[in-house]
């Protein structure tokens, strides 16, 4: 399994909630097409993350020889559900200019929470979960 195509989604989801809090710094009302935007954009490569995580990585760690993977991918799985679905609330709630123009600050306040807890999960992936599935891969070379 190539753990690099999960990197690359990474890596574009955290483009997009950089983006997001630029423009948010900028100003919310005045970049509220474009936030609006930007978590469209997101939500689709959130959603296609997840569903490529759900359809082969956690299958493939669940039929592998390595115990403690498929432990760990579970828990992931398990913990992934609740941080998924504060995300879709939130990219419902604003993912037009009009919802983000009327009511800036509550957008700032779900944003700080609910990127926030999206950020910390794929840091976590990407330093704690990714690099021992590619050990395990590499031992399993060897």
């Amino acid at each position: 399994m190539n753990i690099d195509k999960f990197k690359h989604q990474h890596t574009d989801i955290l483009r997009g909630i950089a983006t997001l809090r630029a423009l948010a710094h900028a100003g919310v009302e005045g970049n509220a097409t474009a936030i609006a935007q930007g978590i469209v954009a997101m939500s689709g490569t959130i959603k296609l993350h997840l569903a490529v995580e759900d359809q082969v990585l956690y299958p493939a760690l669940q039929r592998g020889d390595n115990a403690e993977l498929a432990r760990m991918g579970r828990q992931y799985q398990s913990e992934m559900a609740s941080i998924a679905s504060a995300y879709d609330t939130f990219a419902r709630r604003w993912n037009t200019a009009d919802s983000v123009r009327r009511d800036a600050q509550g957008f700032r306040e779900q944003a700080n929470v609910v990127l926030r807890k999206v950020y910390e999960r794929m840091q976590r992936e990407d330093h704690d979960f990714y690099p021992r599935i590619e050990e395990d891969e590499t031992a399993a070379c060897h």
